[in-house]
């Protein structure tokens, strides 16, 4: 009797701990749960389009461009250039003058510097790292292009401005 009352006291403290290890693995269960259901809401929440905003490099380090949000559109402006001023024998007698928007279809608008230029406007965020529906425009040769953009990388985004179809245009990529 004393072997087979050991058996069901052994079986009882085994009982205990199952029960005290399920317990735990319910309560890791639950952390783990919680914890994709944090990441899952939070990856989701980052694919709002904010992770393109920042300062970049264009092609050629022609220039720095500020991208920012205005309501939910994205816009950009030329923060620096390479070159800030016009060279010594510009053909238009400007030579050592900030450089300005000489170009521009708009004669009231010539004056303005480049330097602070908003260039880029009415992005609008699609989704997978994609933005489109915005406008481009060139200020060394007056002209503005549908554009759209995507951030390829963290620090690397391509910039394809177009005419019409996005087929008849050309891609720049941007660093960060």
């Amino acid at each position: 009797m004393g072997a087979a009352l050991t058996a069901v006291h052994l079986e009882i403290r085994l009982a205990g701990w199952r029960q005290f290890f399920s317990i735990i693995d319910m309560n890791r269960f639950i952390s783990v749960l919680l914890g994709i259901l944090a990441l899952a809401s939070q990856s989701a929440s980052a694919d709002d389009g904010r992770e393109i905003l920042g300062v970049w490099t264009t092609t050629d380090n022609k220039s720095q461009v500020e991208l920012f949000k205005v309501d939910d559109k994205l816009h950009g402006k030329i923060i620096s250039l390479k070159e800030p001023n016009w060279p010594a024998n510009d053909e238009k007698g400007m030579g050592g003058k900030p450089k300005n928007d000489r170009n521009n279809p708009d004669p009231k608008l010539r004056d303005q510097p480049i330097i602070g230029l908003e260039f880029m406007s009415g992005f609008t965020y699609s989704g997978k790292k994609r933005w489109e529906s915005g406008k481009i425009y060139d200020p060394e040769n007056g002209k503005t292009y549908k554009c759209k953009l995507s951030l390829v990388s963290t620090n690397r985004l391509d910039v394809r401005g177009f005419i019409g179809i996005s087929l008849i245009g050309r891609t720049e990529v941007w660093t960060r």
